[in-house]
């Protein structure tokens, strides 16, 4: 399938990881920069940052994660670890070093987790709009969030939403930004998803936020991946949008008191897709971090 326009001077791949594939689009050379997305995306969401950055003397690399866009869709949980499982080999194959990972949505977490368990291979980490801690209880998420996610955690009400209706593709990633996807654009984000059984991965994200201490594996993971970053020499970066969905002000207070030395960059008015809202803002921002004064 070709391209979307915005990535005519990008290459698209696939690699065998982990005994599925993993597809992904690049362009340049350099020290990489691997672009991790979240649900219900797909390496599509980075296009325009990408097209902004292109050319770099980076080697600019967006990735499908497992289950999602073009990469393959093995009989897996679809947890967190999994997913870092798949971006590690993903990783390790092409054996990329020197390493920037940047992350959107549950690809922030993955990116922290990755810090973690691949020390020697990643030099720097931004993050935006993702889930980072565990919450306490359901009164973290904002009024319609309150209503939404026990339904799509709940055996029967997730999967009719999520699984026969398309909730994520088709009402929540519109939802989640400020500006109107085109036909092409939607069609797009729908395109990996046309089955029910397609979107597993899709449900199986929604009931993978920590919540009251279940699943109490992901919350660890987050707590120790985020005490990691604290710990860790690397540059780190977020990048938020305003108002934001997920990294609100009081989010940015707990990350700016628990990690040493973090940049914060504001993009402006956007909500939770910030790829979409704001794509030059955050080129602009990931190209000052890491070529700070040009």
């Amino acid at each position: 399938m070709p391209l979307p326009s915005p990535l005519q001077a990008f290459d698209a791949g696939d690699v065998d990881a982990a005994g599925s594939t993993m597809h992904y689009v690049e362009a340049g050379n350099g020290p990489p920069v691997l672009f991790l997305h979240g649900n219900p995306t797909s390496s599509f969401l980075w296009r325009d940052v990408l097209a902004d950055l292109h050319p770099a003397d980076r080697r600019l690399i967006a990735v499908d994660l497992i289950g999602m866009g073009a990469s393959g869709k093995p009989d897996i949980g679809y947890t967190l670890a999994d997913h870092v499982r798949y971006v590690e080999a993903f990783v390790d194959v092409l054996d990329l070093r020197d390493l920037t990972l940047v992350g959107h949505d549950w690809g922030a977490a993955i990116a922290l987790e990755c810090l973690q368990r691949r020390p020697a291979r990643v030099a720097a980490v931004a993050v935006m709009e993702g889930h980072l801690r565990p919450l306490p209880g359901w009164e973290a998420f904002d009024e319609g969030g309150r209503e939404l996610f026990p339904r799509l955690r709940a055996q029967g009400s997730g999967e009719q939403l999520v699984l026969h209706e398309n909730f994520f593709v088709e009402t929540l990633l519109r939802a989640g930004m400020h500006r109107r996807l085109t036909p092409e654009e939607l069609e797009e984000y729908r395109r990996p998803y046309p089955t029910p059984a397609s979107r597993r991965p899709l449900l199986a994200w929604a009931r993978q936020i920590p919540v009251a201490g279940t699943p109490a594996d992901v919350g660890d993971r987050l707590t120790r991946a985020v005490d990691n970053l604290a710990a860790s020499p690397v540059p780190r970066l977020l990048v938020r949008g305003q108002p934001g969905a997920v990294i609100a002000d009081q989010t940015v207070t707990w990350l700016r008191e628990t990690v040493p030395y973090l940049q914060v960059a504001d993009v402006g008015e956007a909500s939770h897709f910030l790829p979409e809202d704001r794509p030059q803002q955050v080129a602009a921002a990931l190209r000052t971090w890491w070529q700070p004064g040009s």
